[in-house]
């Protein structure tokens, strides 16, 4: 084979081999530079520790839907103490939404796992968020489930669970979370939905609004659904039966909270499909019971 034959065979490959190699080195410097580029951009969370926020990115997201569909903008939200906060409230809050929330570093690990092989595939819809991740998403980010949102989620929760305690992670939570349409906190859901203080809800109003957290914008405890009444129960039996939830404290680290039985366990993970996605049309409020809420009345401050 002639000379000029080989050096363009082997000058075509050498070429190509560089442009593949190239690819790599333009890889790994995006993500520096994207690493980067969030890095400068997370939210410094150490004033939390004795700062309470004055307003959130749920509550301003909330405001501008209201001012495009030009209808008031409505904020019902009254900080109280941890202390002032229903024990009850906090078990069913747990129960509900993350009973090894004292045991973890504010992330679920085995769930990260499973949603992450499904955003693989473009499915989005499992969101394996701990309170923390909630508390992260409530104060600084969006509903949306995109990669990009998810990340920043993640390293926020790592920047709260360094930076603050648990029962303070839990009280920021309870103080800023969304319990329907522009009631924001336990005490603003025990005062609309109850009339009672944050501190005086029962163990089955508390049940109540911790399951009504999967969506309280649809399912309010004002007017409960049927499916919601089954999450109050599910979640009802699952703190008298002392599985989901131990205690209400950080424990020592040999202390480890015992599984929920699988088939109560299993029932609340059934209800737990989002219902933005799954809604269902039968759904018709339940009877009048002796557990059933008063109707929403306004604060009377």
């Amino acid at each position: 084979m002639p000379r000029w034959k080989y050096g363009k065979r082997f000058g075509g490959s050498s070429s190509l081999l560089m442009r593949i190699g190239r690819w790599p080195i333009a890889a790994m410097a995006f993500g520096y530079v994207y690493l980067t580029a969030v890095y400068l951009t997370l939210p410094d969370v150490r004033p939390l520790a004795t700062a309470a926020p004055a307003t959130t990115a749920f509550i301003e997201l909330r405001a501008r839907e209201a001012a495009r569909e030009a209808r008031p903008v409505e904020r019902v939200q009254h900080w109280v103490a941890y202390d002032d906060i229903s024990q009850n409230l906090k078990r069913a809050v747990l129960t509900a939404e993350d009973s090894a929330f004292f045991d973890h570093d504010g992330l679920d690990y085995d769930e990260l796992k499973k949603s992450m092989e499904l955003w693989k595939h473009g499915d989005f819809s499992r969101g394996a968020s701990t309170i923390t991740q909630q508390l992260a998403k409530n104060l600084y980010l969006s509903p949306s489930r995109n990669p990009s949102r998810k990340f920043r989620e993640l390293l926020i929760t790592r920047l709260l669970e360094g930076a603050l305690t648990k029962r303070r992670i839990l009280e920021l939570y309870l103080n800023v979370v969304e319990w329907g349409d522009g009631v924001y906190g336990a005490d603003a859901a025990a005062r609309t939905y109850f009339r009672v203080s944050a501190a005086g809800l029962s163990p089955e109003q508390a049940a109540l609004l911790a399951g009504s957290l999967i969506n309280p914008r649809r399912y309010s405890p004002g007017s409960p659904p049927r499916r919601l009444r089954q999450r109050q129960a599910i979640i009802l039996r699952r703190m008298r039966g002392g599985g989901a939830l131990a205690s209400t404290a950080p424990r020592a680290p040999a202390a480890r909270t015992a599984a929920p039985p699988e088939e109560t366990a299993a029932e609340l993970e059934t209800l737990d499909e989002d219902p933005e996605t799954t809604p269902d049309e039968a759904e018709k409020p339940a009877p009048p019971d002796s557990t059933a809420p008063r109707p929403p009345a306004k604060d009377p401050s």
